[in-house]
């Protein structure tokens, strides 16, 4: 029997949670991680469950190129994949137009 293949959505989706999971592993990333955001330790878990934030954990792993390598090789995919994840949650990010 095939099985169904995950939507693009549904995949970024869970990379970014185990993106989170892997920030959350090390107490001074996620203190980094929660001095940059801006939210608090009690308001993770709600958070992950919001679209947005999850770009935003995706954008703070593309952000910092340590973290970027270190997440690709514990997860054990290329460091481009967090990137085709995170347009797939935040669509093509959008540049202006310089005459």
């Amino acid at each position: 029997m095939k099985s169904t293949p995950i939507p693009p959505r549904e995949a970024a989706e869970h990379l970014a949670i185990q993106a989170l999971t892997f920030i959350g592993s090390d107490p001074a990333e996620l203190g980094r991680f929660l001095a940059l955001t801006g939210i608090g330790p009690a308001d993770l878990r709600a958070a992950a469950h919001q679209p947005d934030f999850l770009v935003g954990v995706l954008d703070h792993i593309l952000g910092y190129e340590p973290l970027l390598l270190a997440f690709a090789k514990d997860a054990d995919i290329k460091p481009a994949t967090v990137a085709r994840a995170r347009e797939a949650l935040a669509g093509t990010p959008w540049e202006r137009e310089i005459p």
